[in-house]
């Protein structure tokens, strides 16, 4: 599995030989530094609050923490992160720098991370990399295709950037269902606060609400000035430049913290074509609902007059529009023959503000589309999921924020997760007693809520039926790792065992997030042939990082590699494996001085280093271990 080490070539090095496993197919290799920088989209830089309370041992000791903080979180100095463009089967091999003052993980929404959950980068399965540390996260993209993007998973960080596109491309040999794009362009929109991560943090901590955000993004960027009173000047503000007469492929993700947004170009047609994974059935939409965590790919044809340029907008749904019109995102799509800048109002979105039908009659059109072969070559269709036995039902059921033992927390079915100081999969490796309860209540607790480390237990091979209910007041998006599932059914009212009628059995989008309507359910089927420890939770941010989430554990009852790649040999250990950490034996090379130091506390002699020498250290460590590195 993936190596470890202090530099990229080093790490790409120990990666390709310990990376036998997949020795034949091809590597796709990514040097990731996630820092600060300065940025403010909208016009002004995120608040910061003080980090004291927040840094651990490692920010704490001053010979690993050089300051100062800012307030954007971006990878290697972009916000947002460059775009992983892979194809199918590639190992992919990224090494993480965390230069960030708190620990990180970096979790790849939507990879299903065949056999390795041990690479998700989740706190169930992962320990975090901690400040000045880098990690090196080795997968597969096995069978899979389609558009995605990653983030930041820890402490809210999510809310202050770090994140990114991800593309996974068909092989050559594997046609797509539609003639090749002239191009293909990313974009990630998503609400966006002045308050900084810790900020928002703070404020969920003292049990508030974090309220209406301040803008929305479209690639990091704020909204062009297409109101003088509503939007200030000096907003840089997103231009995407195309060909006239040419398509192009629009891989749309909301990357947000908790606002549905509805996505539109003004006088275009966006034809569907993909979602997370699976190619749809192609429909044309004048504007379509991404919810929290969802990924769309859209074939756009640049087809109007280029008299002027043309909004492209991202607007919040469900909300007071005339208090949220300020909080609107608009981008410019620009023809490279035009004659002039985008003037007069928005194009409008739907008209339903306390109507939510619209919308779920919108999301309830996405099919597959069974005849289109995916990443293989047999027809997406020819895996019948409507003909198979389910064998666990699970009715999982959100509410409103409650209070447990005095803190504010959200619940599912009536259990507030706690993640565990030893994440779930390393306590099965080693053994650990007492880390979770393997317990999760197949139907809502009649009891108080309660707070704990409870998991679902799959079956492996098993075909699971899970029912997500909204009882909340806002729309909520679930994801799984490690999986794609189907999307069945949704309807308003509460699900009962008669709602299976009206599920669709033949042609269910497949992917990694479906969304649930506030006084809705939404049905999903899910294949339990992916052996590991599986997230399941809320995309709302403040909601997940309340407590709403679980995972569920699979287990093969006859463990080989086949079914699970073993630990990596780079893994971190923490919690009640702390112990079991190794760190990096190196050289500290004092330039001035020609001083050469061996040492198993590097820290420690960098401090030394420091005091007697005015140059940069060199810093050499050994390979796959896990170590600091300046």
């Amino acid at each position: 599995m993936a190596g470890f080490c202090s530099f990229s070539l080093l790490a790409l090095n120990v990666c390709l030989l310990l990376g036998s496993s997949f020795a034949d197919d091809p590597y796709a290799s990514f040097e990731f530094v996630v820092s600060y920088i300065t940025a403010s989209p909208l016009g002004v830089p995120q608040q910061l609050e003080s980090l004291a309370s927040d840094l651990g041992m490692w920010v704490k000791n001053p010979c690993c923490y050089n300051g100062p903080v800012y307030n954007v979180i971006a990878v290697n100095k972009k916000f947002p992160g460059p775009t992983i463009n892979i194809t199918t089967n590639n190992n992919v091999v990224v090494n993480v720098r965390n230069k960030l003052d708190e620990n990180l993980l970096m979790h790849w929404s939507g990879i299903q991370q065949r056999r390795s959950s041990w690479q998700d980068g989740l706190l169930g399965t992962n320990c975090p990399i901690p400040p000045k540390w880098n990690w090196t996260y080795q997968f597969q993209v096995k069978d899979q295709v389609g558009s995605f993007y990653y983030f930041p998973s820890l402490n809210f960080q999510k809310a202050s950037g770090g994140f990114g596109s991800i593309i996974v491309n068909n092989r050559a040999i594997i046609p797509i269902p539609f003639d090749t794009p002239y191009g293909d362009i990313t974009i990630v929109i998503g609400d966006w606060y002045i308050q900084n991560h810790t900020a928002l943090r703070k404020t969920l901590n003292a049990g508030k609400d974090l309220g209406m955000p301040d803008g929305v993004l479209i690639n990091g960027k704020g909204p062009y000035r297409y109101n003088d009173t509503l939007v200030p000047a000096g907003i840089d503000y997103e231009t995407l430049s195309v060909e006239p007469g040419k398509t192009y492929r629009l891989r749309v993700s909301n990357v947000g913290i908790s606002t549905s947004l509805n996505f539109r170009i003004q006088n275009h047609n966006l034809l569907l074509a993909e979602s997370e994974g699976s190619y749809t059935v192609q429909q044309n939409y004048t504007s379509l609902d991404i919810h929290v965590g969802q990924s769309y790919s859209f074939l756009v044809t640049m087809d109007q007059n280029a008299s002027s340029d043309y909004y492209i907008v991202a607007s919040a749904r469900f909300v007071n529009e005339t208090i949220w019109q300020r909080v609107t995102g608009v981008g410019i799509l620009h023809y490279s023959n035009s004659k002039g800048k985008a003037s007069g109002p928005l194009p409008a979105g739907p008209q339903d503000q306390f109507d939510k039908t619209y919308s779920m009659n919108q999301a309830r059109s996405i099919r597959w589309n069974v005849t289109a072969s995916g990443a293989r070559p047999n027809p997406q269709g020819s895996f019948r999921y409507g003909s198979i036995n389910v064998t666990d039902v699970y009715v999982l059921k959100n509410k409103p924020p409650v209070t447990i033992d005095g803190k504010r927390r959200t619940t599912l079915s009536g259990i507030s997760f706690v993640n565990p100081a030893t994440p779930i999969r390393l306590a099965d490796e080693y053994k650990v007693k007492g880390v979770y309860k393997l317990d999760f209540p197949t139907k809502p607790i009649t009891g108080p809520p309660r707070m704990e480390t409870s998991v679902i237990n799959g079956t492996y091979r098993g075909f699971m039926e899970v029912i997500l209910q909204n009882n909340d007041t806002k729309v909520q998006t679930y994801h799984m790792s490690g999986y794609a599932f189907f999307v069945v059914g949704m309807d308003y009212g509460e699900w009962t065992e008669n709602s299976r009628g009206t599920y669709n059995k033949w042609d269910g989008i497949a992917r990694s997030t479906a969304q649930v309507y506030p006084g809705a359910w939404t049905a999903i089927l899910i294949s339990m042939d992916n052996v590991g420890v599986w997230n399941l939770r809320t995309e709302n941010l403040d909601s997940w990082y309340l407590g709403q989430e679980t995972y569920v554990r699979v287990v093969n009852p006859e463990p080989n590699n086949k079914t699970e790649f073993p630990i990596p040999d780079n893994a971190l250990f923490c919690g009640a494996l702390s112990n079991k950490q190794k760190y990096a034996t190196g050289y500290i090379l004092c330039e001035q001085h020609a001083e050469v130091l061996h040492t198993d506390d590097l820290c420690a002699v960098f401090s030394v280093c420091l005091r007697s020498s005015s140059l940069a250290p060199s810093l050499l460590l050994s390979a796959g271990e896990p170590g600091l590195w300046f």
